[in-house]
């Protein structure tokens, strides 16, 4: 029998073969896996930004209502359990093992060329858990685009549609109507579809899409009702919860008025706008423009004029430098770090156009020690009334995968760089 660290090793070995857009090779996998998937019924959600929110917000509802619950994120933040939770638990690590040897055993006679990416393994691994724990209705979020994702194999009974913005372009398209038409083939014919408001070019393309499909589309332009308190932070975060209750109605669910209040307010969703170290540290897990800006919008909706030791990290295909843009006018000071991922941006880059007082730091730890208990360039005059030094909120924020190292240092997890 294999041990774990074989396991483990052979999984993370896939993270080398990159994105491989197709489904062909996930097809191959499911049916030498005996279709798990058949047996699930799934909400099904894409999108640029929100889509993890809508996923959390539409789970933790179901759940509150009484239903086994399946749940599919990515990447993970810490540890990879978090991307495939059963109940709202992350699934226990000796069961993902098993199912890690069920995927080895199902691969023996694929060539090195055929092999599946780690994407397509690890979501045939969810199916697979999803179904073996009789699951009635699993919550999937899409990884890259949607026609072609490895998720997009699952069978579904709603779909939905975050608001899009221009982001992994290498794979996507160029534009808005080329993303948005390939985030719109997670759609089906007469399967109903929920879309969040969008800019003119996706919306044509998604109307077109759904035209072409014979998809029932209701678009979800009003955000939550004022008697529902979401439990995450940020008005856009009650735009994301008004999409998931959408999607739970148009997939044939009708949890009771306390039901959603109960899945909206004990909601777990970590890195968004998440408050560590007694509320002096925000994490955020903004990586892209749009998201940038729902993010500088929440902290003027939490802090006001008060401005941030922001650190910042980014990966280089995230138009970093935009948004730097739009984060300095709540910073009043920068710290620049590298994020552990090969696609780091060098922090190099952003000198020169840089208008807040900054530094380059070689690792996370030393800026968060250093933005934590530090002055930094602080002296008297930085006093209130009485004379105490004033310490302003640190936010950390530019990449997901920083977020994940934050809160590995937070928790003294390890954390293991990743690629996906």
């Amino acid at each position: 029998m294999d041990d774990s660290s074989e396991l483990w090793e052979w999984l993370n070995a896939a993270q080398h073969r990159g994105v491989q857009p197709g489904l062909d090779r996930m097809v191959r996998l499911l049916a030498c896996l005996g279709n798990p998937e058949r047996e699930l019924r799934c909400l099904h959600v894409a999108g640029t930004n929100g889509k993890g929110s809508v996923c959390a917000f539409a789970e933790s509802i179901l759940r509150a209502a009484g239903y086994r619950t399946g749940f599919y994120s990515s990447p993970h933040l810490v540890d990879f359990s978090e991307r495939i939770r059963i109940n709202g638990e992350p699934t226990p690590r000796a069961v993902v093992e098993e199912g890690i040897r069920h995927l080895r055993r199902a691969c023996t006679t694929w060539s090195q060329e055929e092999l599946p990416t780690y994407f397509e393994l690890v979501t045939a691994l969810a199916f697979d858990l999803f179904a073996r724990a009789g699951c009635e209705v699993v919550v999937l979020e899409t990884g890259l685009g949607g026609r072609l994702d490895a998720t997009n194999t699952a069978p579904k009974i709603a779909c939905a549609i975050t608001p899009i913005a221009l982001d992994h372009m290498e794979w996507l398209g160029d534009s808005l109507g080329r993303i948005a038409r390939e985030k719109a083939g997670i759609m089906r014919p007469d399967i109903p579809a929920v879309i969040a408001p969008q800019q003119a070019e996706a919306a044509d393309a998604l109307l077109l899409a759904a035209r072409e499909m014979g998809v029932p589309c209701k678009w979800v332009t009003e955000s939550l009702a004022v008697n529902f308190t979401p439990g995450l932070t940020g008005s856009y975060q009650r735009a994301n919860a008004a999409l998931a209750l959408e999607l739970i109605k148009a997939g044939g669910f009708h949890p009771s008025p306390g039901e959603i209040q109960q899945g909206l307010s004990t909601v777990s969703w970590p890195g968004r706008f998440q408050r560590v170290k007694g509320g002096r540290l925000i994490l955020d897990g903004a990586h892209n423009p749009h998201a940038v800006r729902q993010l500088v919008e929440t902290w003027r909706e939490e802090y006001g004029t008060q401005q941030c030791r922001l650190i910042f990290g980014a990966l280089s295909d995230k138009a970093p430098q935009e948004m730097l843009s739009i984060l300095e006018p709540i910073a009043e000071e920068l710290l620049l770090v590298p994020v552990a991922s090969p696609r780091s941006v060098n922090p190099e880059l952003y000198l020169g156009t840089l208008k807040v007082p900054h530094r380059i730091l070689g690792s996370l730890h030393e800026a968060l020690d250093l933005a934590l208990n530090d002055s930094l360039t602080r002296d008297l005059q930085n006093c209130d009334g009485a004379g105490k030094p004033q310490n302003p909120p640190v936010l950390l924020t530019g990449s997901l995968f920083l977020v994940g190292e934050a809160l590995s240092l937070e928790s003294g997890a390890s954390f293991t760089p990743r690629s996906q």
